[in-house]
Order: C-alpha cells, then sequence, then structure tokens
C-alpha cells in the first residue's frame, strides 16, 4: 500500500461517479455465441464441400477469422470505464481503456467544468492549464446533466472550509 492509498482511505469520499460502457452480454456469452457461430458456418461449409465447393472452406476460415478479430477488439474495450471521485481536496479521475489506467489529480478549488457545444462532445474538466475529456461512457442526453451535477458538487466543495 503506498502514500496515495493511505491518503484515499483517511479522506472521505464527498461523491463518486462510475461511468462504463454498456455490455449486455457476459464474457461466457460472448464466447458460447462464437463457438456456436463457428460450429455452424464450419458444419455449413463442410457440408458444400461435400457437394464439391471445396473453396468455401478457406472463405469461412477468413470469415471466422475477421469476426474473431472484431470480437477481440470488442471484448479488449468491454470494461473500459471512468471513475470521478471527488474529495474534499482534490478530484481524481481514472480512465480505463484496453486495460491502460490513466490518470488525473485536481484541486477542486481551481478546476472549471466546460460541457461541449453539442450533446456529442464530450465534457472538459479545466484545472490551471492542463484539461482532461470525460462523459465517454455517457448517454450524449446525459452529458449535460453530468456536467451540471459535477459543478453543483465541486462548488460545493470550494464553498466548503474543510481542514484536512
Amino acid at each position: 500500500m503506498n502514500a496515495t492509498d493511505l491518503l484515499a482511505e483517511s479522506e472521505p469520499v464527498l461523491k463518486d461517479w462510475l461511468m462504463k460502457r454498456n455490455c449486455s452480454v457476459s464474457p461466457r456469452q460472448f464466447v458460447f455465441f462464437y463457438v456456436s457461430l463457428a460450429a455452424f458456418s464450419l458444419a455449413i461449409a463442410f457440408l458444400l464441400v461435400l457437394y464439391g465447393a471445396w473453396l468455401v472452406l478457406p472463405f469461412t476460415g477468413i470469415e471466422l477469422l475477421a469476426v474473431g478479430v472484431a470480437f477481440a477488439i470488442y471484448a479488449r474495450h468491454a470494461v473500459d470505464y471512468e471513475r470521478i471521485r471527488l474529495f474534499p481536496n482534490r478530484l481524481v479521475i481514472e480512465q480505463v481503456s484496453a486495460e491502460h489506467l490513466t490518470q488525473f489529480e485536481f484541486n477542486p478549488r481551481w478546476v472549471r467544468v466546460e460541457p461541449g457545444a453539442t450533446p456529442r462532445d464530450r465534457i472538459r474538466l479545466v484545472s490551471r492549464g492542463e484539461s482532461v475529456t470525460v462523459g465517454q461512457h455517457l448517454a450524449q442526453y446525459r452529458r449535460a446533466q453530468f456536467a451540471d451535477e459535477l459543478r453543483l458538487w465541486i462548488r460545493q466543495c470550494q464553498a466548503q472550509k474543510v481542514a484536512y
């Protein structure tokens, strides 16, 4: 356990937001679906090979390889998330993309929340020349609502005179 973990345990979390991808299929269901798709495709290909259409088999292999690669790319990003935690004296943003963790830490008293110009744009958090975009996993209609909520909590944090 490092010093940051110890500080996080002793410092109360004022608000914690967790934004994840909407994955409706479990990994086990995903594998079962791919195996059943492969079995069905190979069964049809072997039937056609029996009738003399041997060229179908390599194309079936290419198709299953392409679908497998697409599924692997999807599965790699299935557990992506953004987590924003507001402490009395810091705002911590964790972003995980393809199992790569990026972490930002700002003083909440200096953070400015900038919603995008359009609903498609993500939210920008700006502090002392640094900026990070958040809200990738939020539906477009929820981004402005989340920006307002985050701004409200940061204002409350800025208004408090907490001695931590």
